[in-house]
């Protein structure tokens, strides 16, 4: 059977690239097709898959600035060729979903989340104090299209696996889809609990507005404790304006760099709404808890007082009452990792190969039947 994996772009190695590694072993035969590749962002096996890309890598500075492309996505991913694969495996949060397949073809996708920048979280992307008079009155439009586009190439999908109960609901909303959930893989023999803690809080992220990076920066901030944030985007220059000399920006780390950091920090902070949150669970493999606002993924990766602590407002005094609680607190380092060893790769890699044999198994047995 010929595999091919389509994936929306290739420029970091972040939680949807780690599930796309985990199907690169599955399928080593596999091409990966994707709208955009900056070679070495990602892992040696990603690299050394053969990968296509789109027209989207030749035009201007689409390396740092491929988002502002977005309204291109739709036109690009379905340029691409897929005739002659006979399983299409979609990794997406934005636009891989849409590629058109053959109808001879399956196809499967691991939806990390309908497209974020359409729905949930459109006034997070776009808000309309940051906008200038013509993209107030464009960026709506648009936005309307692309939401049609989504549900209307949903359609494509034979098959949803959704990555929480979160995203599965999401899925129903927008798409009126069914899928099964399969959590995503945390690397759990390479996240292992180090040396003893350091006093240091830490987020390990993309810097994007739905993250509220800076609702961490104006709160510890005021409490004047440390803060180390791994990460680029483009909200990079204003949470660096708004941070005091208590946080530090380091960039892009190797993955040692980022164990070493998990494995000493108090605690990591996610302050946003994640869709799952691979971050939680490599911190929690590491033995370290987890202040986590109270509401998507996190409620699904996050014992409460076991191994974390929830905030329920997105507000500074909110997150300062969660980590006074959890200086008041004790933490069982083999309970934390107890609960990411649950989502290890290769639970992962089993749930993922079961759920496809079964599904291709009953396909044959209907086409048996139907002969």
């Amino acid at each position: 059977m010929k595999a091919a994996l389509v994936h929306d772009w290739l420029t970091g190695m972040r939680g949807g690239e780690k599930i796309l590694e985990v199907f690169c072993e599955i399928y080593p035969e596999a091409t990966i097709f994707t709208l955009l590749h900056i070679p070495g962002a990602t892992s040696p096996i990603i690299e050394g898959m053969p990968i296509k890309t789109s027209f989207i890598k030749r035009l201007p500075f689409a390396s740092a600035r491929y988002r502002h492309y977005l309204p291109l996505f739709p036109t690009a991913i379905e340029q691409f060729d897929l005739r002659g694969y006979d399983l299409i495996i979609s990794i997406s949060h934005c636009a891989a979903k849409g590629v058109i397949v053959p109808s001879d073809a399956i196809h499967i996708c691991y939806c990390n989340t309908p497209m974020r920048y359409a729905w949930d979280l459109y006034h997070d992307y776009f808000p309309s104090q940051r906008l200038g008079f013509f993209s107030r009155k464009l960026i709506p439009l648009f936005i309307n299209y692309l939401r049609m586009w989504d549900v209307t190439s949903s359609a494509r999908v034979d098959y949803f696996i959704a990555n929480s109960e979160n995203v599965a609901s999401r899925i129903r909303r927008h798409y009126n889809r069914k899928s099964v959930v399969i959590y995503p893989p945390v690397d759990t023999e390479f996240f292992v609990p180090g040396s003893e803690p350091e006093d240091f809080f830490l987020i390990v992220s993309a810097l994007v507005p739905y993250k509220r990076i800076d609702l961490a920066i104006e709160t510890l901030n005021q409490l004047k404790l440390p803060l180390r944030i791994v990460g680029k985007g483009p909200e990079l220059s204003r949470l660096k304006r708004m941070a005091n000399k208590n946080i530090t920006f380091l960039g892009e780390l190797s993955n040692e760099e980022i164990r070493n950091l998990y494995q000493t920090c108090q605690a990591l902070i996610f302050p946003g709404v994640e869709d799952f949150g691979l971050t939680s669970l490599e911190a929690q493999a590491c033995g370290r808890p987890v202040i986590a606002f109270r509401k998507g993924g996190a409620l699904e990766s996050i014992i409460e007082e076991e191994t974390g602590v929830f905030f329920d407002q997105q507000a500074p005094a909110s997150l300062k009452n969660a980590i006074d609680k959890f200086y008041k607190m004790s933490f069982n380092k083999k309970k934390i990792r107890a609960n990411a060893l649950r989502f290890s790769r290769e639970k992962f890699k089993q749930s993922v190969t079961d759920f496809i044999s079964d599904t291709l198994g009953n396909l044959r047995r209907d086409s048996k039947t139907d002969a």
